[in-house]
């Protein structure tokens, strides 16, 4: 019994201190729009935007709004953002290829607005 009361103390130790490990640090938060349609988007979106210890991004299907947590010491919401659209999401900030759009998946594919810039 005592074992088992050992092996789980320190497995919570050390699942403690990985998670404090892969926090954000200098966290800048905001959201913007990026769009999308589905939870197929959801997912690449954030794995293009998500870096570990660097950037950490929740993208709301519904809303099309991504809430991006990031360390403002290590990168900027203009380089999250440039990822995002090079994986074929227009966002608040940059257009994604042509050639990258016309590549999703077609539920992917949603209805493109304006945007400033094009992600090069």
């Amino acid at each position: 019994m005592n074992s088992i009361k050992k092996l789980l103390m320190v497995m919570t130790l050390l699942l403690s201190v990985t998670y404090a490990s892969a926090q954000i640090k200098n966290k800048t938060t905001e959201t913007v729009k990026i769009s999308g349609n589905c939870s197929m988007c959801k997912k690449v979106i954030e794995t293009a935007a998500n870096i570990n210890k660097e950037a950490k991004v929740n993208w709301n299907e519904n809303t099309k709004v991504a809430t991006i947590t990031y360390d403002n010491k290590k990168t900027n919401l203009d380089a999250i953002l440039k990822r995002v659209a090079d994986a074929g999401y227009d966002n608040e900030k940059f257009s994604a290829p042509n050639t990258v759009y016309d590549e999703l998946h077609g539920c992917c594919q949603y209805d493109r607005e304006v945007s400033p810039k094009k992600a090069q």
